[in-house]
């Protein structure tokens, strides 16, 4: 389950991205992260389902990841637009490193949520 996680994240974050999801997204109410969050959960909806899981742990679960996923995407945009970092800058890359960290710590919390919960 982590490992389609996992991959689940790569398409939603690399490859299923729109220009809008990514432009403007230094502002909280911005209506492409609200999109792009939704990607995530849908993802994560179909991954659950791929497991059996119950239809209102994997309503409850993806809620709760479109939250944390908008508000760890809000708070490295934010940053980085405040500090006005570009790729060049390790900056950058520390704060898409956190950001990544902390999607991937979502996983595990929601795998173990999976297992204490819904198996």
């Amino acid at each position: 389950m982590l490992c389609l996680l996992q991959i689940k994240h790569m398409f939603a974050d690399y490859y299923l991205q729109t220009p809008k999801m990514l432009s403007g997204r230094g502002e909280y109410l911005h209506w492409g992260r609200t999109q792009h969050a939704g990607v995530h959960a849908i993802g994560s909806i179909i991954v659950f389902l791929l497991f059996g899981t119950p239809w209102a742990f994997i309503l409850i679960i993806a809620v709760l990841e479109w939250i944390v996923h908008f508000n760890i995407d809000y708070f490295k945009a934010s940053y980085s637009d405040k500090k006005q970092l570009v790729p060049s800058q390790a900056a950058f890359w520390r704060a898409a490193g956190l950001d990544q960290c902390m999607h991937n710590l979502t996983y595990i919390a929601m795998v173990w949520a999976w297992v204490k919960f819904a198996t």
